[in-house]
């Protein structure tokens, strides 16, 4: 199920989000364990916020990395595996 550019992510209940300075990423904790995650994957996550829908946290992305070009296929590429991994939910 593709990942609709006013849907609004949030990280579904018993996970946090945070930077691990021992690890020197991002990472999701859950009960059972953490998810050490990438570059883009941290910078990502970190804008979801539970408030701002898909598209706003593209153009986020956009203005904090223009070089690199559109990022909304990209971004809802890696939401919808974030949800199929159960580590978000979209409303």
């Amino acid at each position: 199920m593709e990942v609709g550019m006013y849907e609004v992510p949030r990280f579904r209940r018993g996970f946090r989000f945070q930077w691990e300075p021992a690890q020197e990423s991002y990472v999701l904790l859950y009960p059972e364990g953490m998810v050490k995650l990438n570059g883009s994957a941290g910078a990502i996550l970190n804008e979801v916020d539970g408030q701002r829908t898909v598209a706003d946290i593209v153009a986020s992305l956009e203005q904090q990395f223009p070089d690199a070009g559109p990022l909304g296929k990209d971004v809802s590429e890696f939401l919808q595996d974030a949800r199929h991994q159960h580590w978000i939910e979209l409303s």
